[in-house]
């Protein structure tokens, strides 16, 4: 057997030489820095394409979903059960000044604002779904640059929702009241005691404002007396029922026929916060508890315009649909190139939103329906919880932690 030497065996088996350029001129290699460049330019696309098409993260900053979500809850939402959507974003970002409602502000102008479109999901969005959603009231920014809110959808496209001294019923059926929802009570506690503390952490009972404990202020109440104005589950109603320090547990359910206090409701004040109070309301026995019945709108479907239901409907057609010419004259008659619009067949589906801390949400009660191009994603998942008034040892509520939305 015959045998090569070791170099003559290298030489014969040496690399090919690397192709030479038409120019002559040996292809450069990267450097290091080039190479790190474009590993992180390739991180950040894909990033980006992950968190616009699949899942994001978002935090609960405010207790309008207490107790079902927590401030201090980190979610993943999902985008893929509805589909993501394409950005709305205008090229460009004049703003120009419209008078709505007699006030006037600055929206962003229609012929430079991308048409929206949403990608194939896999389910639409259910009801008591908790959904993620653009809140419509923020007209000087496009769509999908407003603020996220965070609700449970109560009302898909067709529905009919009445609500009757806090029970909300859907299709003249009663919906689903959770566990961990929340109203507004007054505790009448005539002195103070040391296990009332005790006893409102113990079932999450906290005051927001109370920026160092969460410990909710006492005071005395005009009618009541002496006590806590709280919110509270019904777990927690029925505990301080029980207390011997606990004179009385008050609902302050606003009763049927009562105008809301501070703020009133939709379509009352057809678009809080860019509008005032109408002068002759065309619901004035609703208010936040005592609310409809009221169709939400859908896609394809056709109303007659009368002057009551004018105010449900004036935001639909003179913002979110984006129609041409269309104005509210003085006498709240919705004209299109100065005609009266007497019928309007809608392009889009709505949405009818609320939190589960019924009496401290700002929801659709208040700024009405919610478009389909505003729905970002369904919340799926809880992957961390802080609780921003425990201690070092107890900041992580570890409980919370890969629960799923419910």
């Amino acid at each position: 057997m015959a045998v090569q030497s070791w170099e003559k065996y290298l030489e014969k088996n040496k690399p090919a030489p690397a192709p030479v350029p038409t120019n002559g001129k040996p292809k450069k290699q990267k450097g290091a820095f080039r190479e790190w460049g474009d590993a992180i330019l390739f991180a950040v696309v894909a990033a980006t394409l992950i968190r616009w098409a699949t899942f994001e993260a978002y935090t609960i900053p405010t207790p309008s979903m207490e107790h079902s979500l927590l401030v201090g809850d980190y979610l993943f939402v999902s985008k893929l059960h509805y589909g993501p959507r394409t950005p709305q974003t205008p090229l460009q970002v004049p703003l120009t000044h419209q008078t709505i409602w007699g006030t006037s502000i600055k929206s962003y102008s229609d012929a430079i604002q991308l048409t929206s479109h949403r990608l194939p999901g896999f389910s639409s969005v259910k009801n008591n779904d908790v959904v993620v959603f653009n809140v419509p009231t923020e007209a000087e920014h496009p769509a999908d640059l407003r603020t996220n809110y965070i609700k449970r959808c109560i009302g898909i496209p067709g529905d009919v929702l009445t609500i009757v001294n806090g029970q909300v019923s859907v299709n003249g059926k009663p919906a689903k009241n959770y566990p961990e929802m929340q109203s507004s009570y007054f505790l009448q506690v005539p002195q103070y005691t040391d296990d009332i503390v005790g006893d409102f952490k113990k079932y999450g009972v906290v005051n927001y404002d109370d920026t160092e404990a969460g410990i909710p202020f006492g005071g005395v109440h005009p009618t009541y007396g002496p006590g806590y104005q709280v919110n509270m589950t019904p777990a927690a109603v029925a505990f301080f029922k029980q207390q011997p320090y606990v004179k009385g547990v008050i609902d302050l359910k606003t009763p049927p026929g009562q105008p809301e206090p501070g703020q009133q409701v939709f379509p009352n004040n057809p678009d809080a916060p860019y509008s005032q109070p109408l002068a002759n309301p065309p619901f004035p026995t609703w208010n936040k508890d005592n609310y409809g019945p009221i169709q939400v709108p859908r896609e394809g479907q056709t109303v007659q315009l009368t002057p009551q239901n004018t105010p449900l409907y004036q935001k639909i057609i003179l913002r979110y649909e984006h129609n041409e010419g269309v104005e509210l004259n003085a006498n709240g008659v919705i004209t299109q190139n100065g005609q009266p619009l007497t019928s309007y067949t809608f392009k889009q589906d709505y949405y009818f939103m609320m939190g589960d801390n019924r009496h401290n949400s700002l929801d659709s009660r208040f700024w009405g329906f919610v478009p389909e191009d505003h729905i970002v994603g369904k919340a799926v998942l809880i992957w961390l919880s802080v609780d921003p008034y425990g201690s070092f040892l107890h900041k992580i509520r570890w409980n919370r932690l890969f629960n799923l939305v419910n």
